[in-house]
């Protein structure tokens, strides 16, 4: 699963983890998994692989391209 939750905030929010699966990614960004995997072809999202080989998108490069 890839959000947690706080118990001392509001724990009704979740919280994002290292990395999320490219249809959270876009969600986030409010477009389409095939404009996620563009980006990703660009160099503009960065991801990483699981040890079973499924390709995650990295938050740290979700949140930059989120604020354009």
């Amino acid at each position: 699963m890839e959000t947690t939750q706080t118990l001392t905030s509001s724990p009704a929010i979740p919280q994002l983890g290292r990395s999320v699966t490219i249809e959270r990614a876009a969600e986030i960004l409010g477009v389409s998994r095939r404009t996620v995997y563009y980006r990703i072809s660009e160099g503009v999202l960065q991801t990483i692989r699981t040890r079973g080989g499924s390709q995650r998108v990295v938050v740290e490069s979700l949140l930059v391209q989120h604020k354009h």
